[in-house]
């Protein structure tokens, strides 16, 4: 595998035109790639940020997260669920976004179905794929890595269930997230700080398996685990969770 950022202007709360962006910076695209755009610059060109001054943070959170918890006594980060999945402060941020809180984007999956059609009509592809990408904690870890919030243009799972192991055991239940581990990697390149690179093109990918169209319903449905049925749900239903307006 190849990766390679892509690095723009540091794209300001005011833009709109998200693929203008994209058709100036992303210069080449080779069949079989895939490419990864953070879901903060999604976002603000879908008009999803708050002037922070005298906005409260954990109102905020409130109105964004389907569950959430109190802020952490002493990290003061409020553990939510928005969209299925466990993040903290339902993906508010406020870093590089110049006295903004970004929101998550209002469709990250149409999102990035509509900049894989748009890329793939541009260069002329059958085997592209897109990620929209953002930074979560792990529990019992320091640190962030990345998760893909949407993805287009190939399989997400890899599935080993029946397949025999090294000594010919029949795998149960291993299946490979492609989805979030190509996210991890591109955000780990990305940067988290002043990098300027939200963007970045992953080459080299025989592990994926690209499909010229959007994901089905049922393909995104099989990307996620309710609550209840989760591993860590005796952790997960325990908690003492809060409703909120997401």
């Amino acid at each position: 595998m190849r990766i390679q950022p892509i690095e723009t202007h540091a794209i300001p709360p005011s833009e709109r035109d998200l693929l203008a962006i994209l058709d100036r910076y992303v210069v080449r695209l080779p069949e079989g790639s895939v490419l990864a755009i953070t879901s903060k610059i999604v976002a603000i060109c879908e008009g999803r940020v708050v002037h922070a001054e005298g906005v409260d943070k954990h109102e905020l959170i409130a109105r964004e997260a389907q569950l959430y918890l109190p802020p952490h006594p002493k990290y003061h980060v409020s553990l939510t669920i928005k969209d299925q999945m466990l993040i903290a402060t339902a993906g508010i941020d406020e870093s590089n976004s110049d006295g903004y809180f970004v929101l998550w984007p209002r469709d990250a999956q149409a999102a990035a179905n509509t900049i894989r059609a748009h890329l793939a009509r541009r260069f002329g592809l059958t085997q592209l794929g897109v990620i929209v990408t953002d930074s979560r904690t792990t529990p019992l870890r320091i640190g962030v890595t990345g998760v893909a919030l949407a993805h287009s243009g190939f399989q997400a799972l890899n599935d080993y269930v029946g397949t025999p192991d090294l000594f010919g055991r029949p795998l149960r239940m291993t299946k490979v997230n492609v989805t979030d581990a190509l996210a991890t990697t591109a955000v780990l390149v990305m940067g988290e700080g002043a990098e300027c690179t939200p963007l970045a093109l992953l080459e080299e990918l025989p592990f994926v398996q690209f499909q010229p169209r959007d994901p089905s319903s049922e393909e995104l449905s099989a990307l996620r685990v309710s609550l209840e049925d989760d591993l860590y749900a005796p952790l997960l239903a325990s908690a003492s969770w809060q409703r909120g307006q997401g």
